[in-house]
């Protein structure tokens, strides 16, 4: 599993020209699942995502996590996350699991997500063609990947 981690000022996912998702202070998750990915994988991540240090405390020291400044987050599916590049110029996305097996990932990602934080978390949709958009705070945007947790 791969995230995109990025801290924003405000953020709002948009499908067919409808908002479906908007947050002020928080996190946008871009997510990408793998076949191989497990319960062991989303509970490390989720985990991670909601307890990292990356907001500013009173001194503008990046010391709180998404929990202590009880941000909003926005979860967004992004196969293109396991995209192929080394051979030619067409990706190859291969690595990125199927629907059938991705979806009951992503949603037992997102239900996790909203027990790590205790409360709704806000989502794209799964396979849709969205227009992600997003003020990035800092900018700080962080890259994990749960099969190298170093």
């Amino acid at each position: 599993m791969k995230a995109v981690i990025q801290r924003v000022s405000q953020s709002s996912v948009t499908i067919d020209n409808k908002i479906v998702a908007e947050i002020q202070k928080g996190l946008l998750v871009l997510i990408g699942i793998e076949d191989s990915d497990s319960q062991e994988d989303i509970l490390w991540l989720t985990s991670k995502i909601a307890n990292l240090r990356i907001f500013g405390d009173e001194n503008n020291v990046m010391n709180l996590s998404l929990k202590d400044i009880d941000g909003e987050i926005i979860i967004v599916s992004q196969f293109t996350l396991h995209a192929l590049t080394k051979k030619g110029n067409r990706p190859s996305y291969i690595k990125a699991a199927k629907p059938e097996i991705a979806i009951p990932i992503y949603e037992n990602f997102i239900s996790q997500m909203e027990l790590e934080l205790g409360k709704q978390v806000q989502t794209g949709q799964f396979g849709a063609d969205m227009k992600v958009s997003l003020l990035n705070d800092g900018p700080v945007t962080l890259i994990m990947d749960t099969k190298n947790k170093e």
